[in-house]
C-alpha cells in the first residue's frame, strides 16, 4: 500500500466501513434431489439409560468433515430438545442443544438427564449452513430412565 494520502486513506475507511457493517449473507449449498438424514437408533419411543449412542444415517449423499467442500456430502447436527430450529440460512449455533459432528462422525454417546426429551438431525454443508431445502430427520421422542 506505501504511504497512505488522505484520499487513499478516505477510500480505504469507507471500504473497511462497508466490510464491516454490511449485512453478513450465507450462501446455502443446494440440496440433491431425494437425499434424506435419519436416526438409526435409538427408536423414537425407546427407553434408554444414559449415557447412550445415537446413531445417525444419511441416503442420496455422503458424509464429509467440515470445511470438505465435496458435491453432494454434508455433515451431521444432532438438535437435542430443540423446540424452534435454527435459522436455515446460516451456520448451526454450537451449543448444548446443537451438537456438531464436524468431523465427519455417524455416531455419538450422549448422556441426557432422565425425563423425556427429543432427539432431530440436521446435515450442515462444509460451513455448517443446512442445505436448500434443508435435510433433516423425523424428530424423535425418547425416554431416559
Amino acid at each position: 500500500m506505501g504511504n497512505l494520502t488522505p484520499a487513499k486513506s478516505s477510500i480505504w475507511l469507507a471500504l473497511l466501513t462497508v466490510l464491516l457493517f454490511a449485512p453478513l449473507t450465507w450462501a446455502q449449498t443446494k440440496a440433491p434431489e431425494g437425499a434424506s438424514v435419519y436416526i438409526i437408533s435409538p427408536a423414537d419411543g425407546a427407553v434408554v439409560s444414559s449415557p447412550f449412542t445415537v446413531s445417525f444415517g444419511l441416503k442420496g449423499m455422503g458424509v464429509a468433515p467440515a470445511g470438505t467442500d465435496n458435491t453432494k456430502t454434508g455433515h451431521h447436527h444432532l438438535l437435542i430438545d430443540v423446540a424452534e430450529l435454527p435459522a436455515l440460512d446460516m451456520p448451526v449455533p454450537a451449543d448444548e442443544q446443537h451438537l456438531h459432528f464436524g468431523g465427519g462422525q455417524t455416531e455419538t454417546s450422549i448422556e441426557l438427564a432422565p425425563g423425556e426429551h427429543t432427539l432431530q438431525l440436521l446435515l450442515g454443508d462444509t460451513t455448517h449452513i443446512p442445505h436448500s431445502p434443508p435435510i433433516m430427520s423425523e424428530k424423535i421422542t425418547i425416554t431416559v430412565k
